[in-house]
């Protein structure tokens, strides 16, 4: 909050120093605005010619046939990058402005020929906001030339542009010609590399190949399971079997076999019946007996051609019970089942290790169709990368085929120069506003200069600060704007306006001067007082004359005395004779109530009476001494009118004879030296300085009041104001 409020001082500050200087301001603002107007008009007319082009991202020709769209295309490098920025520049190129020199035999006004660097001083180029179009201007004192320069320029760009489409058409064709050959070979060998691949792992189609083999594998696993289950019940059968026919599985089928053969059976019935003889005959005949042996003969010739039979029908040489041959038909319905039961079982084993084989196989191709398969899509990227190169470069060859024979470039002409016909106001303009610009600047420069050499006091808050006394009133300003009946007429307040116009804003200062002077002190009434001032001119007198008419009429018997003896001006203030006064009545020559003179009710005046070639003898006298202290037996309140601190020592020797001393400054006429010496002095004499009071203050002037007045008085008529005297009233 201080902050701003010391900033907002300062402001005002530096307004009100403005304020104060703007006469010379002005001076130097108006003679800096008149050389640039001449200036302005004694420039020798410039004509500015204006073009246009529109740039595109690609040639027209490119856009309607979509071939060869990428050669000359603009695009930005970086998301930074303006492509019309970069043409602009390609523009401004040196090459191209040279060329521009060339064509058209530019010189400057020496006949040198033009240099780039200065044609592109004259040449502006711009991006219109929001759109593709470059606006060229140039400037110069020559029409004809502005306008060909700017045709000139633009045509150059575009045959440029053309130029460099083309020459990089004609480059890309050739590495591509150069690119063909290479690539054709890499397809060639990509594709000998997949066939032989699908050759030697012989893959048809990896993809259907391994739906198949996963469908296969499930029918597989679930063959396997059913044929697993199978073989428990035949594993179970046959060993049950086993256990009843009591014989193994290879017995059972060779006893199966030979119980079917009708050879082995019809040999075995022999056999039998031959032993059944023989034991017949055993029992008739002894062994010896012939018919004995021929029966026992005929038995060992049946056995030796039933082992034949049975070798025959079982292909073994193993030999075979005749009780085995000879079983009944239930055990022979066993055994026939019990073959059965190990044909079935074998049969399954051999289904299951089929089966088993075939699962292995399948998932062993399923384990490697990952890597087949990784293989051939490498394979087929390499081969369809190749074949897409190949196919890309053929297509890129044919559009740059056709961007070779193009003569349309990026840019258009959307607007060609033509010769102005008025010559640009804009650098007389400038010119003319640059130089108010620096007038403003040198015109405020010269007022801060003057008013900080000024160093007279110039505001209120100055004057509080130097002096640093008590302060107890401001006069306002005698010369005020009053408005009667909507009319402004200037006018000028009288010397006593506590008397004659009492209704008045600076009526009201006097009263409160007066009634601040009976607050200073609560021990001893303020009686004598002794007015004075630091320099000549600051309103002394008229503050005592006007303080000593405001306290007459609150009914104080008052007492003003004139004792300013080298420059009197109390009689002329109050109309009076100054023929007899207080330096007559010091020597004698005159009685006290002979010399003064009554003004108004209650308000006596002592003029200065004739002035001595000594003052300071007669004021420096115990005679003062003793008058002052009649007065003061006399009346209520005296007021002692004195000479300036620093033209005579008269008020600081009548300060120390009173109660004390009322110091009068005023903005504009005291300076910081007088101020500062007034103080010095007023500090080593001693004096009681009882206040500063600050007369003729503009309070329009002020950085900040202390006080309000009203804007505007109050509205009386004519005759309440008092012409003023035709007497030359000087304030001292």
């Amino acid at each position: 909050m201080e902050s701003n409020e010391s900033i907002n001082l300062d402001f005002q500050k530096f307004w009100l120093g403005l304020k104060r200087r703007w006469l010379p301001g002005v001076g130097v603002f108006s003679c800096v605005v008149g050389l640039a107007t001449g200036v302005a008009f004694l420039l020798k007319p410039v004509y500015e010619a204006e073009g246009k082009l529109l740039v595109k991202k690609i040639n027209q020709t490119s856009a309607v046939t979509g071939l060869g769209a990428e050669i000359g295309e603009l695009n930005r490098v970086d998301q930074q990058s303006n492509p019309l920025k970069t043409e602009i520049e390609v523009i401004r190129s040196l090459p191209l402005l040279q060329r521009t020199i060339d064509a058209l035999n530019l010189r400057d006004q020496e006949g040198i020929p033009l240099e780039p660097e200065t044609l592109v001083k004259k040449l502006k180029l711009k991006n219109i906001a929001v759109t593709d179009v470059v606006q060229l201007s140039y400037k110069s004192t020559d029409p004809q030339e502005a306008a060909a320069v700017v045709n000139k320029l633009m045509n150059l760009y575009i045959e440029n542009n053309v130029f460099t489409n083309r020459a990089a058409a004609v480059a890309a064709a050739e590495f591509i010609t150069k690119q063909l050959p290479e690539t054709n070979a890499t397809v060639h060998q990509a594709e000998l590399a997949l066939r032989q691949f699908k050759e030697q792992n012989q893959v048809v189609a990896l993809d259907e190949e391994a739906k198949s083999a996963v469908e296969v594998i499930k029918n597989l696993e679930s063959q396997m399971t059913d044929t697993q289950a199978q073989l428990v019940d035949a594993n179970a059968k046959s060993a049950m079997l086993q256990n009843k026919i009591g014989m193994n599985s290879q017995e059972g089928i060779a006893i199966n076999s030979l119980n079917q053969s009708p050879g082995v059976q019809k040999v075995l019935e022999e056999l039998q019946q031959v032993e059944g003889e023989l034991a017949v005959q055993e029992t008739r005949f002894v062994e010896t007996h012939p018919t004995i042996e021929e029966l026992r003969n005929k038995r060992e010739a049946l056995k030796a051609l039933l082992q034949e039979r049975i070798e025959e029908s079982t292909g073994n040489q193993e030999q075979v019970s005749n009780s085995n041959l000879q079983m009944g038909e239930l055990k022979q319905k066993l055994t026939e089942d019990f073959v059965k039961s190990e044909v079935e079982r074998l049969a399954l084993t051999s289904r299951l290790a089929y089966l088993s084989n075939a699962h292995s196989g399948y998932k062993q191709r399923v384990n490697v169709l990952p890597k087949l398969e990784q293989q051939q899509r490498e394979l087929e990227r390499q081969l369809e990368a190749a074949q897409s190169t190949y196919q890309t470069l053929l297509k890129k060859l044919q559009e740059v085929r056709v961007a070779e024979n193009q003569n349309m470039g990026n840019a258009t002409i959307i607007e060609p120069s033509v010769v102005p016909e008025k010559a640009s106001i804009r650098k007389p303009a400038i010119i003319i506003v640059l130089g108010g610009m620096v007038g403003i600047l040198l015109g405020g420069a010269t007022a801060i200069i003057l008013e900080v050499r000024d160093r007279s006091i110039k505001t209120l808050k100055e004057a509080r600060e130097v002096f640093g006394y008590t302060f107890l009133g401001a006069i306002p300003s005698w010369r005020k704007k009053a408005n009667f009946r909507g009319k402004e007429t200037e006018w000028t307040v009288p010397e006593l306006p506590v008397r004659d116009t009492p209704r008045l804003p600076i009526s009201e200062a006097y009263r409160m001067l007066q009634a601040n002077l009976k607050f200073l002190s609560s021990d001893k009434a303020l009686q004598v007082i002794v007015v004075t001032s630091s320099v000549p001119k600051e309103g002394k007198s008229t503050v005592s004359a006007n303080l000593a008419a405001s306290m007459a009429q609150l009914g104080h018997q008052v007492l003003l005395v004139d004792a300013d003896m080298r420059r009197p001006s109390q009689h002329h203030i109050w109309e009076l004779t100054n023929a007899e006064g207080l330096s007559d009545v010091i020597v004698g020559q005159a009685e006290f109530k002979a010399a003064v003179s009554q003004v108004m009710p209650k308000l006596d005046v002592l003029t200065a009476g004739v002035i001595p070639p000594n003052p300071m003898a007669l004021l420096d006298s115990k005679r003062m001494t003793g008058l002052i202290e009649n007065f003061a037996e006399t009346y209520d309140f005296v007021i002692i009118d004195t000479p300036p601190l620093l033209a005579a020592a008269d008020a600081l020797t009548l300060g120390k004879m009173t109660d004390g001393v009322l110091l009068v400054a005023r903005p504009g006429i005291a300076d910081y030296p007088s101020a500062a010496v007034a103080n010095d002095l007023l500090v080593r004499s001693g004096q009681n300085v009882l206040g500063l009071v600050a007369n003729g203050v503009i309070v329009e002037n002020e950085s900040d009041s202390y006080f309000y007045y009203v804007k505007e008085y109050y509205v009386e008529d004519d005759s309440t104001i008092r012409k003023p005297s035709k007497v030359n009233h000087k304030a001292v």
